[in-house]
């Protein structure tokens, strides 16, 4: 969220330096800011007995932060030599300047862990992603797909394995709320809620920022790639539902889980398609078939991993169309793209201040998700068009210029 991540440097045959901007990027960053509000704003579900999902909870729960995630690897591929991976003094350069800024965010993220608010912040857990990552930054984009592969594979096994396992520790290693500078105090449960039992587990997360690695080493300025990344994650993120579909339904999962569970009126029918956060994923193998959002399963990181390929393609080909008719299309997503720590912090700021409280009068929480939407996109057009950073982008900016041995300037 922190990376701008866009004005990429060519060269023409005559060796004069253009500028490729690939504005899908940022775009596509705006879009996962507006779902993640809506998920923060809006219900998930109905208020019925069987909660039945919202269009909300459908379409964005678990999906719009995943594609944060793939964004951030592909911001980080971007701004670490784009399809050539950074070697040597170049890479330890990357590595100190990721470093500084995931600081800079996971010190923003421990402080917003004390607001009174009812929403997951991601934010420790995307700096510690960066950290996570960094031994990976210099590999090569096969290399990065077959281990993104495998973490896909491997990683939400380990954490059926071993996340009942640090339930069971007195005290239990899960914070149940937003990590804060207090629970620093508190190594174990902070770390085990940060890796494992928490909202945004990096355990399986970190296929995310593999993935998206991984994408960002690909050739994006030319036409074929977007194209592949539409055609590729739409086939994964379908495949993926299906293949839970079957396992769930035709064989017979959700029954055994219902059984488990001992509550014939349980409303997991309705979990299994918005949200599984919170909930007791042990007991039965059958929970590593769910594709449910926040699952955190092999289905569920490959199904959101799929459509974030598949909305990053398509942002980057609407980027395309806007250039060929010469009219900025993305002009207010990507500006918001391009602000979105800044952005992200004030949304969570100003539901703080409605928590807890009644709404003025004449105001409903559908009004409230759509002004935040409208302030979201005016800024992040007006920043964009003058082409400046936000304030927490140009913290994050220059720690990773303090990082890599230059002055960050102050655009």
């Amino acid at each position: 969220m922190t990376s701008r991540g866009t004005a990429i440097p060519s060269r023409t045959a005559g060796g004069k330096a253009v500028a490729a901007r690939l504005t899908g990027v940022d775009a596509a960053r705006g879009l996962a800011l507006l779902g993640m509000m809506a998920t923060h704003v809006l219900p998930t579900f109905e208020s019925d007995a069987q909660l039945t999902p919202t269009w909300v909870g459908l379409a964005f729960s678990g999906r719009a932060s995943a594609l944060f995630a793939v964004l951030a690897g592909i911001g980080l591929a971007l701004s670490t030599g784009r399809e050539r991976p950074p070697e040597g003094t170049e890479l330890w350069a990357a590595r100190r300047g990721i470093a500084l800024r995931a600081l800079v965010v996971g010190a923003v993220g421990f402080s917003l862990g004390g607001l009174d608010v009812n929403i997951a912040v991601i934010l420790v857990h995307y700096a510690l992603l960066f950290l996570c990552v960094l031994p990976f930054l210099g590999l090569r984009p096969r290399q990065l797909w077959t281990l993104a592969a495998a973490w896909l594979l491997v990683t939400p096994i380990l954490a059926y394995l071993l996340r009942p396992w640090l339930l069971a520790a007195e005290p239990p290693l899960q914070l149940g709320h937003n990590p804060g500078w207090e629970d620093l105090a508190t190594p174990a449960r902070l770390f085990g809620d940060l890796f494992l039992t928490g909202y945004y587990p990096v355990l399986q997360w970190l296929a995310y920022l593999l993935i998206g690695l991984a994408i960002g080493r690909l050739a994006l300025t030319t036409a074929a790639v977007p194209v592949l990344l539409l055609a590729a994650g739409t086939l994964a993120a379908v495949g993926a539902k299906w293949l839970s579909q079957v396992l769930m339904e035709d064989w017979g999962g959700r029954a055994a889980l219902q059984e488990q569970l001992g509550d014939p009126a349980y409303p997991l029918a309705s979990l299994l398609q918005v949200n599984l956060a919170g909930i007791n994923q042990s007991g039965s193998a059958w929970w590593l078939a769910s594709s449910a959002p926040h699952s955190g399963t092999t289905l569920d990181l490959l199904h959101t991993s799929g459509v974030a390929a598949a909305v990053v393609g398509l942002c980057l080909l609407l980027g395309r169309l806007g250039e060929w008719i010469q009219l900025d299309l993305l002009l207010p997503l990507r500006g918001a793209g391009a602000l979105t720590l800044s952005l992200y912090t004030a949304h969570l700021c100003v539901m703080a201040s409605l928590s807890g409280h009644p709404l003025p009068a004449g105001w409903s929480v559908e009004g409230v998700f759509w002004a935040q939407v409208v302030a979201v996109l005016i800024l992040g057009s007006a920043f964009a068009a003058l082409s400046w950073r936000g304030p927490l982008e140009w913290a994050g900016h220059a720690a990773s210029g303090l990082g890599r041995g230059r002055r960050a300037g102050l655009r």
